[in-house]
């Protein structure tokens, strides 16, 4: 092939590399703009994953960066004057410059040409006259912007500044530094990349460098290559006791802003993006660099294994997306925990420690046990020390999820909520043997906490005619019966979730027709404006205000009876678009009396009904509001929207928030992922919760127990639902207790049970394997902690 790169960074010299290796009669030719030794930057971070892929895919690239790489394992997080250390983590950095030196010299020597300091020919020839064109163009992609209606870029510009400087000073690990300045709080992301320097990144949130002063700098009109040095001048002062006298550094250095890029594709006919020009993630997580090349041996491997350069890059952008997609999840995690850090800062060492550490979701609980066990016990003796509001304090230290939990007059034995899920199987609004089945199996299987579905407060709040109710006595009795049930049979409390579907009702149970309207025995559905949830949904009619006051008394009504029925707790369902839901979004309140236009106004309802059903709910017990933390839509509520409607209610005597999110509008754009909405619930918490002392609930997209004691530990949730995963397994909790060995107070079998309180063996189960070396492989593992020094590795402690 013809192959045509634009570009001159690790990517495209990388990919140019190994394609000439692959096969020496590739014509292979790359424009870089800038001379051979134009370099900017300081270090670049490699994983051991990324590494056994360079080793295997050229081992001469392998060896030549092997004898340049700083190598460590620790992690030094210093906060409040304490350094907290934790190790087994694995790096390898080594001098950018270094890096394009060797990909340099590798390409020469395979034949490939390359032309420095000089400017690409026009893309549309080169796509004409090659059969391949890499843009291999970076950040700022010509290519990119020149087919933008093609690739159709996202470019998402972040809140926080940095700069990217360098230091003579050698550290022996990963400093995450954060110092709390009188200007606010400023953190370093600092690594060693040689025997002699270090990379040192410092980074705030754009209030912050105000503050400070930074942007009287920001219009300067600097020349290519020149560093901002009044701002160094200022950050060398700021981190002077950090430095420990060595120089900071500059190259090109200058204040900026993350911009996370994505595209929809990377290709167009023969060209194809790579590297920064097709994605970006935040360096907290790891270099670009990294990426880069990833995608460059990626892209390599596709297109020699198949017969065609379309058939190649489908192959690579099918491949590599999913690769890409979930590493900018963990970034977009990372960035906006650095974006938010001065939220934790009221943390404990060891926890903000903690929480640092599994701020992208990617190290966890049970994950970072593996990688430093001590480092885990020791929060965990912290975790034990702050559990002193308990009727019997616990004396051993556990999972966090199976900590006990007090909500006013009532305790829970552990953190896990089954969430509220519709099983569209009543009749009449009576809940039947399915519902006892249900919701008494949830207890029987150890959570905390049983929330029933929505429970509707009238026929005509029903989102299905199969749909709960509680609005007559048999409806009453119903509920009493599996209340008492659970009470019975188990240590779990049950709640109650009361709502009025408004405009999403009326529809057919979800496996005939998800959000389907019905067709014959429907009802009039209502909302505080005529607007229809769907295209295809019936349009509601508008509430009057004399309505309000009948649905208000629908559900005191209600309340009272869940009182009578004996639940332990009462949450009003405020999200997901149903009646309240859509009284507090703009997208579905377009009203212009007093229950609508400003925030407040909107809230005004809601927090009627909130007030009248805490009238009749006995005051010792706790009562709940489910609201959606976003509408993931074009002018709806956002997070901060729903931080104060959080304090809205909080201040109204919520005692617990449970965030979700979505659901109001049909068109809405969601960003799935793991524990995808635990971020709103983080920052509900600190800004609400812990202020208020209001229990947060975190939900949605978790399903693993290391995932739950990870968001407990971490400080971002006091309960975490799990939904689905209950539905899989019903004894979700106690399973969970029996593959971490927890036997105690917070996951207690039922006594009909406790004979299978123990995994079953599987079929096959392998002894010890035979002594067939003289010296244990465990004698000759690699020490948790090690520290970088030029002479070599160092093991602490």
């Amino acid at each position: 092939m013809r192959i045509a790169v634009v570009g001159g960074g690790p990517a495209g010299l990388y990919f140019s590399a190994l394609m000439k290796q692959l096969d020496p009669t590739h014509e292979v030719t790359i424009w870089e703009r800038n001379a051979p030794d134009d370099t900017f930057g300081f270090g670049v971070v490699f994983s051991d994953e990324t590494l056994g892929g360079i080793e295997h895919a050229d081992e001469h690239v392998y060896q030549a960066m092997s004898e340049q790489f700083a190598r460590w394992s620790d992690i030094d997080i210093t906060y409040r004057g304490q350094v907290r250390t934790s190790g087994g983590q694995g790096f390898a950095a080594m001098s950018r410059k270094q890096l394009l030196h060797i990909l340099q010299t590798r390409c020469l020597q395979l034949g490939v040409r390359i032309h420095f300091s000089t400017e690409a020919p026009d893309i549309e020839v080169l796509a004409a006259t090659h059969d391949l064109v890499l843009a291999a163009d970076g950040l700022n992609s010509a290519v990119r912007t020149r087919f933008a209606d093609v690739f159709q870029p996202s470019l998402d510009r972040r809140h926080n500044k940095y700069m990217w400087l360098g230091t003579d000073r050698v550290f022996e690990a990963f400093e995450f530094i954060v110092e709390h300045t009188p200007y606010g709080v400023m953190q370093v992301h600092a690594y060693p990349f040689s025997a002699t320097e270090s990379t040192f990144i410092v980074e705030m949130h754009e209030s912050v460098w105000r503050a400070a002063g930074f942007d009287k700098h920001a219009t300067d009109d600097f020349a290519p290559g020149q560093s901002d040095e009044d701002s160094i001048n200022v950050v060398r002062g700021l981190f002077a006791d950090h430095l420990g006298g060595h120089a900071l550094l500059a190259n090109n250095s200058r204040w900026i802003n993350f911009t996370t890029v994505r595209n929809r594709t990377w290709r167009h006919g023969n060209i194809v993006l790579i590297g920064d020009a097709a994605h970006t993630a935040h360096f907290s997580i790891g270099s670009g660099t990294k990426l880069a090349m990833e995608d460059a041996l990626a892209l390599a491997a596709c297109l020699h294994e198949t017969d065609s350069v379309t058939t190649g890059l489908d192959a690579y952008e099918t491949e590599r997306r999913p690769v890409v997609e979930s590493i900018q999840r963990a970034a977009q995690a990372s960035l906006e925990w650095f974006e938010s850090i001065s939220q934790y800062t009221d943390q404990d060492p060891h926890q903000f420690a903690f929480n640092l550490l599994t701020r992208s979701r990617r190290i966890t609980y049970d994950n970072l046990r593996l990688r430093d066990n001590d480092f885990v016990e020791a929060i965990d003796g912290w975790h034990l020390a702050t559990q002193s509001t308990f009727a019997v304090q616990p004396a051993d230290t556990r999972p966090p999820m199976f900590y006990p939990l007090r909500l006013k007059g009532i305790e829970l034995v552990n953190r896990i909520l089954v969430s509220p899920m519709d099983m569209y199987c009543a009749v009449d609004g009576v809940p039947t043997d399915f519902h006892l089945v249900h919701l008494g199996g949830k207890a029987l299987g150890g959570a905390g906490l049983v929330m029933t579905e929505m429970v509707c407060v009238s026929p005509e709040g029903r989102i299905t005619p199969g749909c709960a109710g509680l609005y007559t006595e048999q409806q009453q009795r119903a509920w009493a019966r599996i209340v008492d049930f659970v009470h019975g049979s188990s240590e779990a409390k049950i709640g109650v979730q009361l709502g009025h579907s408004g405009r999403k009702g009326s529809t057919k149970v979800m496996w005939e027709g998800i959000d389907d309207p019905l067709e014959t025995g429907g009802w009039e559905t209502v909302s505080p404006s005529a607007i229809p949830y769907g295209p295809d949904s019936r349009t509601p009619r508008e509430i009057s205000t004399d309505e309000l006051d009948t649905i208000t008394t629908q559900f005191v009504s209600a309340a009272a009876a869940a009182a009578q029925a004996g639940f332990d707790v009462l949450e009003l369902h405020c999200a997901h678009g149903y009646l309240l839901s859509s009284f507090l979004s703009p997208l579905t309140n377009q009203r212009t009396d007093e229950y609508g236009g400003s925030l407040e106004n909107r809230l005004r309802f809601p927090l009627r009904v909130f007030d009248a059903i805490k009238d009749v709910w006995p005051s010792d017990q706790p009562v709940s509001v489910r609201i959606s933390a976003t509408d993931w839509a074009e002018g709806g509520n956002t997070i901060d929207d729903a931080v104060q409607i959080a304090r809205a209610f909080a201040q109204h005597g919520a005692d617990v928030l449970h965030v979700s999110s979505g659901q109001v509008v049909k068109h809405e754009k969601p960003a799935f992922g793991r524990s995808y909405q635990t971020p709103f619930a983080d920052r509900i918490r600190h800004e609400v919760g812990v202020p208020l002392g209001v229990a947060v609930v975190a939900v949605g997209a978790i399903s693993s127990y290391d995932d739950v004691n990870s968001v407990l530990l971490a400080g971002r949730a006091d309960l975490v639902a799990i939904g689905r995963a209950h539905l899989w397994d019903p004894q979700w909790t106690l399973h969970a207790a029996a593959e971490q060995d927890y036997r105690g107070d917070g996951a207690q079998w039922p006594t009909p049970y406790r004979a299978g309180n123990r995994k079953p063996p599987t079929a096959r189960t392998d002894g010890p394997p035979p002594r067939l070396e003289l010296v244990r492989a465990a004698h000759r593992s690699t020490p948790t902690r090690r520290r970088w020094q030029p002479t070599g590795w160092a093991t602490a402690g």
